[in-house]
């Protein structure tokens, strides 16, 4: 995947997984992430999500979206890599 961007690699690895979850595995990662979220609300306070870092009708993202998309993505990949049972040989057939 070297001519793809770091995002469109990011995102083609997660669509990867995300084929590999069963639906447990998908549950179990969603709420593994959302006690990480839990978390940085109880230590810094709510997440400024309405700021407009996203705007519906972008057609590119910024740099800043763009390095906040991959830092997601690499997070998501960690997460939901660690809750696969059986990962290596999902991946070998």
């Amino acid at each position: 995947m070297p001519d793809l961007s770091k995002v469109e690699q990011y995102m083609a690895l997660v669509e990867k997984l995300v084929q590999l979850a069963d639906k447990e595995e998908l549950a179990e990662c969603g709420r593994i992430l959302a006690m990480n979220l839990a978390h940085y609300k109880m230590q810094y306070g709510e997440l400024p999500l309405g700021d407009g870092m996203f705007m519906a009708d972008q057609a590119e993202l910024s740099e800043q979206q763009r390095e906040l998309v991959v830092q997601g993505m690499e997070t998501l990949v960690g997460v939901l890599g660690s809750v696969i049972q059986g990962l290596d040989e999902k991946t070998e057939h």
